[in-house]
């Protein structure tokens, strides 16, 4: 019974903290919350650093799909979906802040999204970003999922895409699950195509950004495009 007394108190300051100032709490301590939420029984101390040191950070650790999360010990559906539900709220929060306005001049918080959409995945994605006349957000899609280094993306697909949705201009968006968001020649080469062909149809590509850990990068910006 002291032990159940001792847990029970240990919560209660840590809800308080959280209530009075979440800046202060470590961040195992928010996982650790998160997980009581989901399993409230155990002491989820241990399994919060645990999934900190598998994942290197709360970041990645947010964006881990669930069943690399699952596979830490004490793991289970309930708290993963707690875990990604953070990473959900997280990505619709800032997505907000860039759709029905145009993107071009809301370029910060489009990065912003990005970033927490992409800067931790374990696999490289590629998106595209299609925009109307006004720049404004038509739709934001995946559009190939690969390994942790390369993701296979036809340029037709992208092309016919864009079409489909009658997309003015589009934007490139690619992650490095590496964390050195530098690009390629194979990206250089593969953003040039893409470039050309979509000109030829009256598609503007303004620029292919690439997401990492360790930052971002715009082609636009470095001259490539």
């Amino acid at each position: 019974m002291a032990e159940i007394s001792h847990d029970a108190g240990h919560r209660e300051r840590l809800r308080e903290r959280l209530l009075s100032d979440h800046r202060e709490l470590l961040d195992h301590e928010i996982v650790e919350y998160l997980l009581m939420l989901a399993i409230p029984r155990i002491d989820t101390k241990p399994i919060a650093k645990d999934l900190l040191a598998e994942f290197g950070g709360i970041g990645a650790l947010l964006a881990a799909d669930p069943q690399s999360l699952m596979r830490v010990k004490g793991m289970g559906d309930r708290s993963a979906a707690a875990i990604r539900i953070v990473q959900a709220a997280a990505e619709r929060i800032l997505r907000g802040a860039v759709v029905d306005r145009p993107v071009l001049s809301s370029w910060q918080a489009l990065l912003d999204y990005l970033r927490a959409t992409l800067a931790h995945r374990a696999t490289e994605q590629f998106w595209v970003l299609h925009l109307d006349g006004k720049n404004v957000l038509i739709r934001d899609e995946m559009m190939s999922e690969g390994t942790v280094d390369q993701a296979a993306v036809h340029v037709r697909e992208v092309i016919r895409r864009a079409l489909e949705l009658a997309s003015t201009s589009i934007i490139l968006v690619h992650n490095h699950p590496s964390g050195d968001p530098q690009p390629s020649q194979a990206d250089i080469r593969l953003t040039r195509t893409i470039t050309e062909v979509a000109r030829n149809l009256g598609i503007a590509v303004h620029d292919h950004v690439i997401i990492g850990a360790n930052g971002h990068s715009s082609m636009r910006a470095l001259g490539l495009i």
